[in-house]
């Protein structure tokens, strides 16, 4: 297992460890509840240093970002990001990625899922036939995401850059907590506010800014928090866990991200997802709430009245702010309307629940 710059930091708060993606990364430190309480009210510290991120540069950088991505990044200027994806040619997607615009037309960062750093590089290397640069600074990159409402408060005693009027999707770069050449951005996935720092893992640079940051934030209560509170944020927010909700085969108009799906420009696949968008879809990524108490899990069946199955679980948890199970799952476009009754599968029992809109809270 491959260890992130901030490990042993976890380790010395007791957090519960396990491998993801290749990584010894903390599940939880006082709970997955109370740790998604102090993001929601708050501010919390995630360590996501596990993600992958590339450099492209060179005159035909935005030519290789536009041929491999959906959405359009020809509108990025410099200090902007951008949520896209990369399309396989089979109708699914390689994986869901940040687009940060270093430079325009000349420098770019893409940041991707950590399970997928190699897939990615790969698939983009066989489409870089004018020879722009790619960087793969995974290893040396460290990345820690400070969420909730009280956040950029809490930070902006660290820094000169004026984070706590970081519009949503756009970055700075600066010094931070007294290291220089800090990249922070406000792309959150937590859908609580917040910024994520990117910097260099050298010297001891990892160590001084974590200690710097829960130092700032200790009379407004941040806590650090693992992977467990992560994942039941995002899901109160409706948003897609690659490898969960979205994979390989699942188009970006199956999922509902046909706002990051654009065809003024010709990318991989293209043609046919613009087929598939005038011809609709035949099955639907949909939010529900469960109205029988049970929650349901990825990979569950869901059925209609009548017992057909017609659709699977994707992601499902109990979420901590409302009080009640929710979850994430395709179902055929005819059972998809807000308010559709659906049964998910859980061992021999039929538990009911309903399609909602996302996100939930």
């Amino acid at each position: 297992m491959k260890n992130t710059p901030f490990t042993q930091k976890h380790i010395a708060l007791a957090a519960r460890m396990a491998e993801f993606a290749g990584y010894n990364m903390p599940i939880s430190y006082s709970g997955i509840n109370d740790e998604h309480a102090a993001v929601r009210n708050s501010a919390g510290v995630f360590d996501v240093s596990h993600m992958g991120e590339f450099v492209l540069k060179g005159e035909h950088a935005l030519d290789l970002i536009q041929q491999v991505t959906s959405n359009e990044a020809s509108k990025l200027t410099a200090g902007k990001a951008q949520y896209s994806c990369l399309p396989n040619t089979d109708g699914g997607i390689v994986d869901d990625l940040l687009v940060y615009c270093l430079e325009e037309n000349n420098a770019y960062m893409l940041v991707v899922n950590a399970s997928n750093i190699e897939k990615d590089w790969n698939w983009i290397k066989q489409f870089n036939d004018k020879g722009v640069e790619m960087h793969n600074i995974s290893d040396k990159t460290a990345l820690l995401a400070i969420q909730g409402p009280n956040a950029t408060r809490m930070l902006q005693p660290l820094t000169d850059m004026d984070i706590m009027n970081l519009k949503y999707y756009t970055f700075t770069k600066g010094r931070f907590a007294g290291v220089e050449n800090v990249l922070i951005s406000a792309t959150g996935y937590t859908g609580a506010g917040g910024v994520e720092i990117y910097f260099e893992d050298k010297d001891d640079d990892a160590s001084k800014i974590w200690d710097a940051i829960l130092e700032a934030g200790k009379k407004g209560g941040i806590k650090p928090i693992g992977l467990g509170a992560r994942d039941t944020l995002r899901l109160e927010m409706g948003f897609c866990l690659y490898g969960n909700d979205i994979d390989d085969t699942t188009s970006p108009l199956e999922a509902g991200l046909g706002w990051i799906t654009k065809f003024s420009k010709a990318f991989t696949n293209s043609a046919f997802f613009e087929k598939q968008k005038a011809e609709g879809v035949t099955k639907k990524l949909v939010g529900f709430e469960m109205l029988d108490k049970g929650i349901a899990r990825h990979g569950y069946e869901i059925k209609d009245a009548a017992e057909n199955v017609i659709g699977r679980v994707t992601s499902g948890t109990q979420s901590p702010t409302l009080g009640k199970a929710i979850g994430m799952g395709y179902v055929d476009i005819n059972a998809a309307a807000n308010g559709s009754e659906i049964f998910i599968a859980v061992r021999n029992t039929l538990l009911k629940a309903k399609v909602v809109k996302t996100p939930f809270v």
